[in-house]
């Protein structure tokens, strides 16, 4: 019976897909929607306990996939800004709505500020589900921005839950030892394990499939090892997604691959268990007060916090409505109220069906509307769509981009496209000229300062030991000198040259060696 139903639930969700894409609404709305209605078939499913193994699980691997997906060379212009809210937005948009829940409702202080933590984060599977389905590319690296945000902030709402829960089970904490360890010790193990298993990858050598189950069992391993040690098991998974997400290693596609069905899966699960440990009735119960507190999140509680940490950056006018619009509840803040509810925090109300409603109405308004409030205020970018697929394409595939710059002195300039032969099996992918992209016809003509980006097959160094890295310094022999001009080995070529933090210098012979530049030399086997 239990396969029956599982497989019946997989093949309602794809139906719902469909259904999500031509009414336009999120489809994790309609998957919390299918796992309620089968409350009205009979089904009576209250155990928290289950429910919060699983919801925890599937969220991790979410959070996970979400820093594994995560590039860091896109997200790292708006880092400063997305990290701000990451943490200070969500405590002040916790803290400011557990204050309004407290003076409004009967709710006791402690129990209002459990209240405004758990529903404080922005749910990246929200976010992320409505900017993929509805194609929304924002300018201003607005959908980088909103998916670092709301791909890091779970832990900052999961540590406030942790502190409110403590307190209000009467136990003496010491607040800002408990802050340090839960960011402190997620922050320090994720990095220091991401470091661990990248190089435990290269050791083992494994078949492409293996590295799956190895990244599986490190990402679990990350988490709960994070979690008996007193620190944040979210944050330091998140953390450990990202820094492996961003090195190269053999089998990476196949990881993307299976991780991009396993998430989906996890999501669909994850939303549909949520709605059928919920009581219909209790819903529509609580249905009203779940506005209230939406609506006040929606546009008091969130826009303060958007608006007043955002100043100092000096955002575009149009990015903050769409930001601050963009402060989507969902999954995460389920799992946490569920794990509330399985502990043995004492409350009067019924939190898991108010945050139920919270989740369910933001999925509704905020994710419904998020689409057209970023059209009206003319933040979508159609233009530049592509570019997430070109990352997502090299992580998917053999594909690799190049690019260059057509300076003032190159034979390029005003030449048309459809007049440039390339010599190897190239072909020029896209021009970036101001800015703006611009699909490469044969009638485009090139211009000074245009960027084309070419794409070919890539190529990954399995050994990846013919390479020799070295820091020139002061006293180098070849420091200031043309590369024409070094005297190398015969089977020597310098290949790359670095230069302070993020200039990469492809050398030709006029080239000059300056002090402090990164250079990187390959040698042929047979002259080792």
């Amino acid at each position: 019976m239990y396969i029956l139903t599982i497989s019946l639930v997989l093949i309602l969700a794809l139906i719902a897909m469909r259904i999500s894409s031509d009414l336009k609404i999120p489809q994790l709305l309609l998957f919390m929607l299918l796992g309620v209605s089968f409350n009205f078939f009979g089904a009576d499913f209250t155990n928290y306990n289950f429910s919060n193994q699983v919801s925890s699980i599937a969220l991790m691997f979410i959070i996970f996939y979400g820093g594994f997906g995560t590039k860091w060379k896109m997200s790292k212009p708006v880092a400063k800004e997305a990290i701000t809210l990451s943490f200070l937005g969500t405590v002040l948009t916790a803290l400011i709505t557990g204050l309004f829940v407290y003076l409004v409702f009967d709710f006791s202080l402690l129990e209002a500020m459990l209240l405004g933590s758990i529903v404080g984060s922005t749910d990246y599977a929200s976010v992320s589900d409505v900017l993929v389905s509805r194609r929304l590319k924002l300018r201003y690296n607005t959908d980088s921005m909103l998916e670092l945000e709301s791909g890091s902030n779970d832990p900052t709402a999961y540590t406030m839950v942790v502190l409110f829960s403590t307190l209000l089970q009467g136990k003496n904490v010491n607040v800002p030892v408990l802050i340090i360890l839960q960011v402190g010790l997620g922050l320090l193990v994720g990095f220091a394990l991401g470091w661990v298993f990248i190089r435990i990858l290269d050791y083992l050598n494994t078949r492409e499939d293996m590295e799956v189950i190895l990244l599986a069992a490190a990402a679990l391993f990350t988490y709960e090892f994070t979690n008996q040690i007193g620190g944040n098991g979210y944050l330091a998974v998140y953390i450990f997604g990202i820094y492996i997400g961003n090195k190269e290693f053999v089998g990476k596609r196949e990881v993307v691959f299976f991780f991009d069905n396993f998430t989906n899966l996890a999501q669909i699960g994850l939303f549909f268990l949520l709605g059928l440990l919920s009581d219909p009735s209790s819903i529509i119960a609580m249905l009203p007060i779940a506005l209230v507190i939406m609506l006040f999140m929606t546009f008091i509680a969130r826009p303060a916090s958007v608006y007043g940490l955002m100043a100092p950056f000096k955002l575009n006018k149009n990015q903050l409505p769409v930001i601050a619009f963009a402060g989507l509840r969902g999954a995460a803040a389920i799992a946490f109220a569920i794990s509330v509810v399985n502990s043995d925090t004492p409350f009067l109300n019924d939190l898991y069906h108010i945050v139920f409603d919270i989740c369910l109405l933001s999925s509704l308004i905020q994710g419904g509307y998020l689409p057209t409030l970023s059209k009206k205020m003319d933040m979508v970018d159609p233009e530049d769509a592509s570019l997430r697929n070109f990352n997502s394409l090299q992580d998917k595939s053999d594909v690799g981009f190049l690019a260059t710059k057509i300076e003032a002195d190159s034979d390029l300039v005003n030449t048309y496209i459809r007049d440039i032969t390339l010599a190897f099996d190239f072909i020029i992918a896209k021009v970036l000229r101001h800015g703006e992209t611009i699909v490469p016809n044969g009638d485009v003509q090139l211009k000074v300062g245009d960027v084309i980006v070419l794409a070919g097959r890539s190529y990954f160094d399995v050994v990846g030991t013919d390479l020799l890295e070295f820091r020139i310094n002061s006293h180098h022999n070849w420091v200031n000198k043309q590369i024409k001009n070094i005297r190398l080995e015969r089977d020597s070529l310098i290949v790359l040259v670095l230069r302070g933090d993020n200039e990469l210098i492809v050398p030709n012979g006029d080239t000059t060696i300056l002090d402090q530049d990164t250079v990187l030399v390959l040698e042929a086997s047979n002259a080792k």
